[in-house]
């Protein structure tokens, strides 16, 4: 009596070169489908969660800030450890140069994680104003240098001096506030600070 035969768990088997071509075809089409389904897998991007704050503007009042004093004060020692730093139009880290507002976006990421635009006007119009006379250290300083509102910026130290990145020379320099040019320029100030 065969054994084999008679089980109910066993299953015959067809044979021979159409049943191995049949085996191929499926064993095929599962490997295809599992490919895919792994590529698919890998090339959906999952959602990267942002902190870049919505727009905000002087009338909203909906201000970019930082969490406190402490993040202000990081922001003078960042840009300080900046100095000498190449400039480079557009740039927005030190090892490919730095601009006036890559400056400042760059340090302000690295010191909270959140994102300022890269454009001085944009940062203007999302930060909290001050006047001139309130400056503390940490915060914002704007400039009319291309005959238009807020086109320079750079970072209060204390002591009547800006940390800032200018095309002309070329590096991350301090600078005077007093400066004769810097002086005739200077068209506003902002806070990182919700309140001063």
């Amino acid at each position: 009596m065969n054994v084999q035969a008679s089980s109910p768990l066993h299953t015959a088997r067809p044979r021979g070169p159409a049943a191995t071509r049949g085996r191929v075809r499926a064993l095929g089409l599962t490997l295809a489908v599992g490919a895919a389904a792994l590529l698919a897998g890998c090339s959906t991007t999952p959602p990267v969660a942002t902190t870049t704050p919505p727009p905000a503007t002087a009338s909203s009042g909906n201000f970019f800030a930082l969490e406190g004093e402490h993040q202000t004060q990081e922001m003078v020692l960042f840009a300080l450890g900046l100095l000498d730093t190449g400039y480079r139009f557009g740039g927005r880290n030190p090892e490919a140069g730095l601009d006036c507002s890559g400056m400042v976006a760059y340090i302000v990421e690295n010191i909270s994680g959140r994102k300022l635009p890269h454009n001085a006007a944009q940062i203007a119009d999302r930060t909290r104003p001050i006047d001139v006379d309130a400056l503390r250290p940490g915060d914002l300083v704007f400039f009319n240098t291309l005959k238009r509102r807020h086109s320079h910026m750079g970072i209060y130290i204390g002591d009547g001096r800006f940390v800032h990145a200018p095309s002309s020379r070329g590096r991350v320099r301090v600078e005077r506030l007093d400066n004769r040019y810097f002086a005739q320029r200077i068209d506003g100030a902002r806070s990182l600070l919700a309140t001063n």
